[in-house]
């Protein structure tokens, strides 16, 4: 295959396929997972704004994918492309990083998973708006549960919503943005390919935040621990960059609104490394809370596959 049309899939059987977009999704979901509290180590003890962590991890990812498109001589996205990656752009690059770096200098890490955990729910939605895919009632059922589930489960361990603050209203700002973002990108990703449609997004996207993360510097120079730079790497190199590789490459082989619920499972893992990285409290309810999100999770796709089998 060339790397020009690495976006055309080889025949395969049906089965096989949802295998690999669910085996390619859970693999970008374990990388997010880690987003969350690592932005927060990276913004908790104020030597970096923000602005810089949110903007400054696109521009070394779009340095990245600069040279990636350059060295495999990637085509030009054509004509309407462009303006689809914008969309992506915008909600991915931009709207989601910028939006829960300024939630995470008040929020914690395990409340910030509450409101995120909507997340899933939201990308079928979007999907099945672009796609007019048609899950089975089974399958929104499931979802639906698998959603009350997540939300419940980082609930308990982050304190509850108890109101909604300005963070909140961030956070939940940012669940639309990267719901679009998962959407489109992954429609991209059968056209330009997975890798190739992030890589241009944060081209596309690098002379804004260029523009952001300069005056972030300019305002407040960055400093910091070893921990807080490497937290900013990770963001910058996998949460912005490699993880999305593994994302799109799922939504891409779809059925996009089945494999979006692979990400249920996200606010389990966040949680469990905001205990272990952050020290916050873990207790007996994450097994419980953790089982019953990826049960309902399991469910959904499976009710999915049979749909399209039968």
């Amino acid at each position: 295959m060339k790397p020009d049309n690495s976006a055309t899939l080889d025949p395969a059987p049906l089965l096989s396929l949802n295998r690999a977009g669910l085996g390619w999704g859970l693999l970008g979901v374990a990388a997010f997972s880690f987003t969350v509290p690592f932005t927060r180590i990276a913004v908790q003890d104020g030597g970096m704004s923000p602005l810089f962590i949110g903007a400054g991890r696109a521009v070394i990812a779009a340095l990245l994918s600069a040279a990636a498109l350059a060295a495999t001589r990637q085509r030009l996205p054509r004509g309407a492309q462009w303006g689809r990656l914008a969309l992506v752009a915008g909600g991915v690059v931009a709207g989601f990083p910028l939006l829960t770096s300024f939630a995470l200098t008040t929020a914690p890490a395990g409340h910030s998973a509450v409101v995120i955990a909507v997340l899933p729910a939201a990308t079928a939605v979007i999907a099945v708006l672009r796609t007019q895919e048609r899950p089975p009632r089974m399958f929104w059922l499931m979802a639906g549960l698998g959603t009350a589930a997540a939300v419940g489960f980082a609930a308990l361990q982050g304190g509850g919503l108890g109101g909604l603050h300005f963070s909140d209203v961030l956070l939940l700002a940012a669940v639309g943005a990267g719901a679009v973002g998962y959407a489109e990108g992954g429609l991209l990703a059968r056209e330009l390919g997975a890798w190739q449609t992030i890589s241009w997004a944060l081209v596309l996207a690098s002379p804004l935040m260029l523009a952001l993360t300069l005056a972030a510097v300019a305002g407040r120079p960055p400093t910091g621990s070893l921990t807080e730079w490497s937290a900013f790497g990770y963001l910058a190199v996998v949460s912005m960059f490699l993880g999305f590789f593994a994302w799109y490459r799922g939504l891409g082989i779809g059925p996009m609104a089945q494999v979006s619920q692979v990400q249920l499972v996200q606010p389990v893992l966040t949680i469990c490394w905001a205990a272990l990285i952050l020290r916050e409290q873990l207790t007996y309810a994450t097994a419980v809370g953790g089982l019953a999100v990826i049960l309902c999770a399991a469910v959904a796709v499976r009710s999915r596959s049979r749909q399209m089998r039968g």
